[in-house]
């Protein structure tokens, strides 16, 4: 089953290659993540579509057709650069990084914390949280920890 850090390579890769849209699998936590890059503005658009093409018309999930869903993410790029520079998984599955409250805050200071380097201005980090999938600054205005799944720059 794809994970976070797939999605991460992904989109990795999608940069570096300069695509202009990528086709991910179509899950619940691709599709949080993505919707957290595409209000951070990293990229341009998150659609659905099967394995060929994004949808032009609405076409619902069913047992029938779920293995061919994909997301397709619509690439940002700034002058022919792209805006995501790099974004790497931090949660591994040999390693959970999990962090409270107080350790989030150290993170979004810029200092270290759990053996994770602190942001730089103008990166984020992505949670899992009670609250569902956030941005590290929307985390610690609702107070709440989490699972870090990754970073962007």
């Amino acid at each position: 089953m794809p994970r976070h850090y797939d999605l991460c390579a992904r989109v990795q890769n999608g940069f570096r290659a300069r695509l202009r849209r990528i086709a991910v699998p179509d899950t619940k936590m691709n599709h949080a993540i993505a919707n957290v890059l595409y209000k951070e503005g990293f990229i341009a658009g998150v659609s659905r579509g099967d394995h060929v093409q994004p949808d032009t018309n609405y076409v619902p999930t069913t047992p029938d057709n779920i293995a061919t869903r994909r997301l397709w993410l619509e690439l940002k790029y700034n002058n022919d650069e792209p805006v995501l520079k790099k974004m790497s998984a931090v949660s591994k599955p040999s390693k959970k990084i999990v962090m409270k409250v107080e350790e989030l805050q150290n993170l979004a200071a810029g200092n270290r914390s759990q053996f994770i380097k602190g942001l730089q201005p103008g990166e984020i980090a992505i949670l899992t949280t009670n609250y569902g999938v956030l941005e590290l600054r929307e985390a610690l205005e609702k107070g709440a920890g989490g699972e870090v799944l990754c970073r962007a720059i």
